[in-house]
């Protein structure tokens, strides 16, 4: 069993968070965005890095590399983020040849916890399935999900198809779902994956924060 202290990797799951979009909504680079004094890449990367033992960033090379993560170039640049995922999936072939899952995050989910995560990596190494993704309030949650290595060539071979869309790769993935029932009990607040899609939304998350001393 995966716990906070046992970090997945050595039981077969690899750490990303994808980085790089475009922000357009946002009006910068929302990955630099500060919370509690931290960039949210770099927190993000953090968070990835103690449930799975690792972590790497997906986005351009050089760009974030001060951080001290590992970077692996972006293979579909500005395909938006199943670009992000096919990337992470082919690197976790090559560079962590013992994962059989990849732990895929958005940068912008400030409310994610290491407890929540630590139960959707162990989630994904008893499925069956090709991905293990959260759906909340009747939307799937893809950037805060477990994909299988292996389904890698199946997202490739989608990608130079031409398709974009990460709910139709899921359509066509074998995909467990993981409803209300299995992650509301790591979400007190009501918030686990509120995301920073707008400056807006930042200034809110930001307020929060600082109102409860963060």
């Amino acid at each position: 069993m995966i716990t906070t202290k046992e970090p997945a990797e050595a039981a077969g799951v690899a750490g990303y968070v994808l980085a790089g979009g475009h922000s357009s909504r946002f009006g910068s680079d929302k990955a630099l965005a500060e919370l509690g004094g931290k960039p949210m890449l770099l927190r993000m990367a953090e968070l990835a890095k103690k449930v799975t033992g690792s972590a790497a960033v997906v986005g351009p090379l050089g760009r974030y590399e001060y951080f001290g993560f590992r970077e692996t170039g972006d293979r579909w640049p500005g395909a938006g983020p199943l670009g992000g995922i096919a990337t992470a999936l082919l690197d976790a072939t090559e560079s962590a040849p013992r994962s059989a899952w990849a732990l895929i995050l958005g940068c912008d989910l400030p409310y994610l916890s290491e407890e929540w995560l630590a139960y959707l990596a162990e989630r994904a190494q008893k499925s069956a399935a090709e991905a293990v993704v959260p759906r909340s309030g009747g939307y799937l949650e893809p950037l805060c999900a477990c994909y299988r290595v292996k389904a890698g060539p199946a997202i490739q071979e989608m990608m130079d198809g031409g398709l974009r869309k990460i709910s139709a790769a899921l359509e066509k993935l074998k995909t467990e779902i993981l409803d209300e029932a299995d992650w509301k009990r790591f979400d007190n607040a009501g918030k686990l994956f509120r995301n920073m899609n707008t400056f807006a939304d930042y200034g809110e998350i930001r307020a929060e924060w600082n109102e409860a001393g963060r």
